[in-house]
């Protein structure tokens, strides 16, 4: 499930821009969740963009988040699957919480190289 699920994920991420998009295998550090990925938005309209159409992709394909947490404020989104833990956040809470290090992980980055 982690892997189709983390692929339905990036890609509802991209669709829409998300920016700094990364994933982070977790599974030996915690018992919680497996993976966690962690992607910007622009804005607080786009952090909340992000993260409702990650769900409604996901709904398509017969995932259903167990928990949503910070549509209100949209400063940092967690939309939890339980073997996956998305955080859609505004450039500066990312750089303030820098989950990446905090989980000292080297991450797969997924952001497109441009040309």
């Amino acid at each position: 499930m982690s892997k189709q699920l983390t692929d339905i994920v990036i890609d509802a991420l991209e669709d829409i821009k998300g920016k700094d998009i990364v994933t982070l295998n977790v599974s030996d550090l915690t018992d919680v969740t497996d993976t966690l990925v962690v992607a910007s938005g622009a804005s607080t309209r786009q952090v909340k963009s992000l993260a409702e159409h990650v769900v409604e992709e996901g709904k398509k394909a017969g995932f259903r988040p167990l928990g949503i947490e910070g549509m209100d404020g949209a400063e940092w989104v967690l939309v939890d699957y339980g073997d996956l833990v998305l955080h859609v956040m505004l450039p500066a809470t990312r750089d303030f919480y820098e989950l990446e290090k905090l989980w000292s992980v080297r991450p797969d980055d997924h952001t497109a190289t441009e040309e």
